[in-house]
């Protein structure tokens, strides 16, 4: 009897053993499927997936060829998503992160890690993507029977999608599902940096939609003091105000917060400072927003900034359509050729504009001077104005705008005063057309006495290459 009880006790002690192994093994495979760190290495697959792609003989293409191909061969009347059926690629960086919650089943990939120019977004079936496509991974996707398209009809979001479906508003993109995103889906083992474009809120346009960016000197609306990011009475996404002083106005953009995200219940900062942010769009595409990877990214420990007081303001709202700018006290000058700047109505709006376009001068230069400004009757003076184009075939020097400054223009003789060039933001060809964008603040606090301001734009009245029109509206000269 007792060696048959010492039998028993060791089967027990054998069988526990081995039940705890099992539990151990267990325990770490549950660990492994929720391991969400990212890998180290890519798996042989993916490497193996790569190097074809790369070496196969495919052709890669930049995020801008990558959008012409649906701007340009979709329907202009239903926008319909397009199939790729050639073997080409593309190439980006991660840019945005579902770590936080705060999108869903999607990322957006930028085409450089500073200083970029345009964004797609990937359509994807899976949750957690931040796993594998963490921020600033640089990420190949085999394009060849991919879609490029809305995923919401006239959204304005470009995206790569698996599949496309119709319905009565149009065709619209997919999610890639679990496959396609394994076989098509390619990272490197490169993460960059990803250094933000430093934007202010007026200089935001659909061009930039995907990109991380980040705005300086800027804060919550005074309203919102006390508020959480999100707001408990809405269902799926909180947008919450942010101003900016561009000048003697507030500058307001708006952050959207969804409802899933792991920070919605934090409160709002209430001083001044940066946030970095992807620009994106509201659900129906009617808004631009920024849309958070992280509130650690929100950074505002500054004193709320003070609106200046307007010193100089023009918005050419009494213009008459189609004549000759004949604003009170500025010059209208035609330095080569015989096109002045005209007034323009646009959906309401009154611009000053130049356009070489039907003139038959084989070279146009024209001259908008503003009235003068005294710089000595205040202190921290700073420009602003925003700037629209239309019909602007290529970016060259030959066809485009700038502002000038000078302190000994006469008020006559634009050629014989100094002018000193200015640096702002300009629209380019891939800016929408009429679409008007902000300079951005330009400090004009050293200049003393009778300031004037200049915009001289190029252009050809018998090269279609380079008769495209610029516009200016809403110049501001604020100070303290």
């Amino acid at each position: 009897m007792k060696k048959l009880i010492l039998t028993l006790m060791k089967t027990n002690k054998i069988f526990t053993l081995f039940t705890i192994i099992a539990m151990s093994f267990a325990v770490t495979s549950c660990v492994q499927d929720d391991d969400f760190t990212v890998p180290s290495s890519l798996g042989d697959e993916e490497n193996a997936l790569l190097n074809s792609l790369l070496t196969g003989g495919a052709t890669e293409n930049t995020i801008a060829q990558v959008k012409a191909m649906y701007l340009v061969e979709s329907d202009p009347g239903d926008n319909a998503a397009v199939l790729i059926d050639t073997d080409i690629y593309v190439k980006g960086y991660v840019s945005s992160s579902d770590e936080t919650g705060n999108y869903f089943k999607e990322f957006y990939i930028q085409d450089s890690p500073s200083n970029p120019t345009g964004a797609l977004k990937i359509a994807i079936n899976q949750v957690d993507t931040y796993n594998q496509f963490n921020i600033g991974r640089e990420v190949y996707i085999n394009l060849n029977g991919l879609y490029v398209g809305e995923e919401r009809v006239e959204n304005g979001v470009i995206t790569i999608g698996g599949d496309s479906e119709t319905d009565d508003f149009g065709t619209t993109v997919v999610r890639l599902n679990e496959n396609q995103t394994a076989r098509q889906v390619l990272r490197s083992p490169t993460t960059e940096l990803m250094t933000p474009l430093v934007v202010s809120f007026s200089q935001i346009t659909n061009n930039q939609v995907g990109l991380l960016v980040s705005i300086e000197n800027v804060e919550f609306a005074a309203n919102l003091a006390g508020q959480n990011y999100f707001d408990p009475a809405e269902t799926f996404d909180t947008q919450r105000t942010l101003q900016a002083c561009e000048g003697a106005t507030y500058t307001e953009f708006n952050l959207e917060t969804s409802s899933f995200a792991n920070f919605k219940n934090d409160p709002l900062p209430i001083d001044n400072g940066t946030i970095t942010a992807v620009v994106s769009k509201t659900f129906d595409g009617s808004q631009l927003i920024l849309a958070l990877n992280s509130p650690d990214d929100v950074i505002m420990n500054n004193t709320r900034c003070t609106l200046l007081t307007p010193i100089f303001i023009e918005d050419f709202q009494d213009a008459q359509d189609n004549s000759n700018l004949d604003t009170p006290g500025w010059v209208n000058f035609a330095e080569e050729g015989g096109e002045l700047w005209t007034e323009q109505l646009f959906s309401g709006i009154g611009t000053a504009e130049f356009s070489s376009f039907s003139t038959g001068d084989s070279s146009n230069i024209g001259w908008l001077v503003s009235p003068g400004i005294d710089m000595d009757a205040q202190s921290g003076e700073v420009l602003s104005f925003k700037t629209a184009q239309h019909h602007l075939d290529v970016d060259s020097e030959d066809n485009g705008i700038k502002v000038f400054v000078s302190t000994d223009f006469d008020g006559t003789n634009v050629l014989s005063a100094t002018w000193e060039e200015q640096t702002a933001s300009f629209p380019t060809m891939d800016t929408s057309w009429y679409d008007l964008i902000g300079s951005g603040p330009i400090d004009l606090s050293s200049y003393t006495g009778t300031l004037y301001i200049a915009f001289r734009v190029t252009g050809s009245g018998n090269d279609s290459d380079l008769d495209g029109a610029f516009q200016v509206d809403d110049v501001a000269i604020v100070g303290l």
